[in-house]
């Protein structure tokens, strides 16, 4: 689970007190909760905590929903801080969609929250452990560290299940199934339009994953280095190999052994790129390119659509992921 630079407890709990959630139209969607069409347009109210669960409301709900989210463009969804606004806000939502582990303090706001049809999306597909930029364990010559409740962390993270189900398409397509009937549930009377939109989704994803599974399969290179370990499903869906400089915080410092590592990896791996994504600082990426002598790109974790990503929706962003994933790689 994904815990970097958690909001710390005390705080959290005065913000839950004050009433904690600030929510902000994105995308296709217009409003807020407080200003969501009434319910007597038939539109079902629906939150979505960041970009890729509010991709998936937008896409299947179509114009049966009325969506917001609570991370707006441009903001790191794992640093998102929840200003003090009535929580009543999010209690009013007909159904919330949110992905436990990404936001800790949505989280808490969500369970806060207590609406009925609130679904996590970690439910609809099985979470794995993946490396960070240790593969999980401790540098050599170093000690894991632990954090404030005694858990042993590895590069900035805590050991456990990785959350970013949504960077492989099939997984993502698995999701997007049980959206699709969770909303189905939360709104029988447009039941056969969130139907017939999953199908549709569902197979837009299965048709990405076909472009990356040939895109990918003969490469000069097997592996990648990445400031955010982001990519542990993709890697293992299509056979590469993550390398994070340091962990699932693309902005902390790697240790002077890591750096080493990296060297030594790219060396032997013939890596030619060091990727960055657009939500955080390129500077280590730049570091460690430069001293390495290896190139620099965008590889986009699509925690968020900004001006700066390269599409203007998932697929899109995914598709550049891919073409920069070929370049880099030596697809043949």
């Amino acid at each position: 689970m994904n815990v970097r630079r958690l909001i710390p407890t005390t705080a959290l709990a005065g913000a839950v007190a004050l009433g904690l959630v600030t929510l902000s139209a994105c995308g296709g969607s217009s409003g807020s909760a407080a200003s969501a069409p009434a319910k007597e347009d038939g539109k079902l109210d629906v939150v979505a905590s960041f970009y890729p669960m509010q991709f998936l409301a937008e896409r299947i709900g179509g114009d049966r929903v009325s969506v917001t989210t609570l991370t707006k463009p441009g903001v790191e969804p794992h640093d998102l801080e929840l200003k003090p606004k009535q929580i009543g806000e999010l209690g009013e939502a007909d159904y919330i969609l949110y992905l436990k582990g990404i936001q800790p303090a949505v989280d808490d706001a969500i369970k806060q929250a207590g609406v009925k049809n609130t679904v996590d999306a970690a439910t609809l597909t099985e979470l794995e452990e993946h490396g960070t930029a240790t593969d999980g364990h401790a540098h050599e010559g170093e000690e894991p560290g632990h954090d404030e409740h005694g858990h042993e962390e590895h590069g900035g993270e805590e050991a456990g299940a990785d959350p970013h189900i949504w960077l492989d398409p099939l997984k993502y397509a698995e999701v997007a199934k049980g959206v699709g009937a969770s909303l189905e549930k939360a709104d029988p009377d447009n039941a056969a339009a969130y139907k017939k939109n999953t199908a549709e989704l569902v197979r837009k994803l299965d048709a990405l994953h076909a472009k990356f599974e040939q895109g990918l399969k003969n490469t000069s290179t097997k592996t990648f280095i990445t400031t955010h370990s982001a990519f542990g499903y993709l890697a293992e869906r299509y056979g590469l190999d993550q390398e994070g400089i340091s962990g699932m915080d693309p902005e902390s410092e790697p240790s002077p052994a890591r750096v080493k590592e990296l060297q030594d990896t790219a060396r032997k791996d013939n890596v030619t790129t060091v990727f960055f994504e657009t939500l955080a600082s390129d500077k280590t990426a730049k570091t460690l390119a430069r001293d390495t002598g290896l190139k620099t790109d965008v590889l986009d974790p699509l925690e968020g659509i900004t001006e700066r990503s390269k599409g203007a929706d998932y697929i899109e962003v995914m598709e550049a992921n891919l073409a920069a994933l070929q370049k880099a790689l030596g697809a043949k």
